[in-house]
């Protein structure tokens, strides 16, 4: 009896368009080998978890490599969904525990030092800025020697970091530009930031201590 249900509802999706089928139902279809299915599940939902992961992590860049590395796992553990459960559900408590990693890796990074002391590498991501007219003359003092202490742990860098890191952190430049200008992939641009973020905070670590 039940084989017969299983084969019901396969015809059944095998004609049913894939733009009008549930979420779990897509599951199902993309388990039984449907073109297409898993491709409609991550177009349903790449948009709305960049935003969700953007909103609690604060960086729209990394959030869309949040969102693949969602959708990886998705793949892995999919044929250990239970469809009669949501699948929206499911899929934003992986990129909830995706976020919350992120976070918690961050909190253990020198770099998080820096960017509270500063307070410039904020949720907008805005370049580095060392002076404001609004300044008092201390402050004014202070941001310069800190503009000064920057150039030089910056210069201690590999140079194709030094570029990297100076494209992204003062002059703001999107990862998308920073591929253009130095002719190497989106991929290559964020490992080199990573590595490049990580090497410059370790080296300015002591100075603002």
């Amino acid at each position: 009896m039940l084989d017969a249900q299983s084969a019901a509802v396969s015809r059944n999706l095998a004609e049913l368009d894939i733009d009008v089928m549930t979420d779990e139902e897509l599951v199902t279809a993309h388990l039984q080998g449907r073109n297409g299915a898993f491709q409609e599940l991550f177009s349903r939902y790449r948009d709305r978890l960049v935003h969700f992961i953007t909103r609690k992590t604060g960086d729209g860049d990394r959030a869309q490599d949040l969102v693949q590395e969602a959708f990886i796992r998705v793949t892995r553990h999919l044929h250990r969904f239970d469809t009669s459960k949501k699948f929206s559900t499911w899929v934003y408590t992986i990129a909830s525990n995706l976020s919350k990693n992120e976070l918690r890796n961050r909190s253990r990074s020198p770099l998080v030092l820096f960017q509270k002391l500063t307070n410039n590498w904020d949720d907008d991501h805005r370049p580095l800025q060392f002076e404001d007219s609004s300044m008092r003359p201390d402050d004014m003092f202070r941001k310069r020697h800190l503009q000064q202490l920057v150039e030089e742990m910056v210069s201690e860098l590999p140079e194709h970091h030094q570029l990297v890191f100076r494209l992204r952190e003062i002059e703001g430049k999107s990862y998308e530009e920073i591929a253009e200008v130095t002719g190497v992939n989106l991929g290559t641009v964020k490992s080199r930031l990573h590595r490049a973020r990580n090497s410059f905070a370790q080296r300015i670590e002591p100075f603002l201590a």
